[in-house]
């Protein structure tokens, strides 16, 4: 584990598990499971909600926002930066889909941590890392029930993202695996380089979310 404990305190996006919430419009049922994923080691939260109805998603993010800092999660929001900024969250996630990473960094300026998805594409992350971010995702590592037609991403990317995120004076930004992602795989992606797993269903699905959750961390925990 040599180099999982090189990357201890360099990094601007926390190592270990990185939870992705479900599409659940119920507070309280989403809260109490990130209570328990935050007690088994979460230490970063994603809100990914594709409701088209703002009211509903904003008053989720807020109750999401409050919570994370209470319980020192970093906590970012998946697309809608407009929101991101409005709760004062830590961060924001853009995907291919999303509006242009040059453009949403100029709005939300210099402080705000920026994510991004860069599939299996090492060039794509290459081009991206000049903004700022904070993370780069790689995935699906695995087949993903949340998008089934993802293309596969190999283990290799992992170690080509940590290269080039080496380049960067630290703190530098972290690899962050995702996609359709267990505990039985946590151990094979950190060791091949991911500082950071992404996980729904695995997490939120299980029938003991704390358990879940202290699984998918334990190969991070030396860094914690």
């Amino acid at each position: 584990m040599t180099s999982l404990t090189a990357a201890k305190h360099t990094l601007r996006f926390p190592s270990g598990l990185y939870g992705v919430t479900p599409e659940w419009n119920d507070t309280n049922t989403l809260e109490q499971a990130v209570r328990a994923a935050a007690r088994g080691g979460m230490r970063a939260l994603q809100f990914r909600h594709k409701s088209p109805d703002r009211g509903l998603r904003k008053e989720l993010a807020q109750g999401l926002a409050t919570l994370c800092r209470e319980l020192n999660v970093t906590f970012f929001i998946n697309d809608d930066w407009r929101l991101a900024l409005e709760l004062k969250t830590d961060g924001i996630h853009l995907g291919q889909h999303d509006d242009p990473v040059a453009m949403v960094r100029s709005e939300i300026g210099p402080d705000m941590l920026l994510g991004v998805s860069c599939y299996a594409k090492p060039q794509l992350a290459q081009e991206l890392l000049q903004y700022d971010v904070a993370y780069i995702a790689f995935g699906a590592m695995y087949a993903s029930q949340t998008k089934p037609l993802a293309p596969p991403a190999p283990l290799s990317v992992l170690g080509e993202g940590r290269t080039l995120c080496a380049q960067y004076v630290s703190p530098r930004p972290a690899v962050v695996a995702i996609g359709g992602i267990g505990p039985q795989h946590a151990q094979a992606l950190a060791l091949a380089g991911a500082d950071s797993l992404a996980v729904i269903g695995s997490l939120f699905m299980a029938p003991d979310i704390e358990a879940a959750a202290r699984a998918l961390s334990q190969p991070f925990s030396s860094l914690v």
